[in-house]
């Protein structure tokens, strides 16, 4: 028998499940909502224990947003679904340059990855930025030598590659950087989970 819901309510009818099949768990107020959007997004609840926060990680974020600070993703997919009206009132921004011309240039003559490349091109921008990480673990992985290299400074990073080379280890490594994160350990995530996170850091400011 089908649940009879109106469409302005399925999202909260939605939450409301999670809420009921996590059994009674409960997160730490201003991760919670995180973990459950993301489980939203993907219905999966090995995201109540894969998702992993540094100390102050999701506060430093909200200040960060608040003041204005600028999104960079890796992917346009990514890009695409991260709500940028609600970062836009914030007076910020969304960049992906995976796809710029002088990327793929660069990283045809370097023979690296374009996600690499595009890292590079990021840690060039003016504001303060937060990077989220969908897909490329290489992108975790050249930010990891530009925060050493102290050639960037992230708010925050958001890394949670999906897939198999590489993609465990770029966490764990990104993890010992001296900046604040909130990674999905383990082979999971995708573009898709890294916008859920970046909304669910909007919406926790803007509802």
């Amino acid at each position: 028998m089908f649940e009879i819901v109106k469409p302005m309510d399925i999202e909260k009818r939605s939450f409301e499940i999670i809420t009921e099949l996590l059994g009674g768990r409960s997160f730490p107020p201003e991760q919670g909502p995180i973990i459950k959007r993301v489980i939203h997004t993907t219905a999966d609840f090995d995201y109540a224990d894969n998702l992993v926060f540094s100390p102050g990680a999701v506060e430093k974020g909200l200040e960060a947003l608040k003041g204005g600070c600028h999104i960079v993703t890796d992917t346009t997919m990514a890009m695409a679904g991260i709500n940028k009206t609600a970062l836009g009132r914030l007076g910020g921004q969304v960049h992906c340059f995976i796809a710029d011309p002088d990327v793929a240039e660069e990283a045809k003559a370097r023979n690296v990855t374009r996600s690499m490349v595009s890292m590079e091109k990021a840690a060039r921008l003016e504001k303060p930025c937060i990077f989220a990480i969908g897909n490329a673990p290489t992108a975790l992985m050249e930010l990891y030598e530009l925060i050493q290299a102290q050639k960037v400074n992230p708010v925050l990073i958001i890394g949670v590659p999906v897939g198999f080379v590489n993609v465990v280890e770029s966490k764990e490594q990104i993890m010992t950087a001296p900046v604040p994160y909130i990674v999905a350990r383990g082979r999971k995530g995708g573009s898709s989970v890294a916008a859920a996170v970046c909304n669910a850091l909007l919406y926790q400011i803007s509802r």
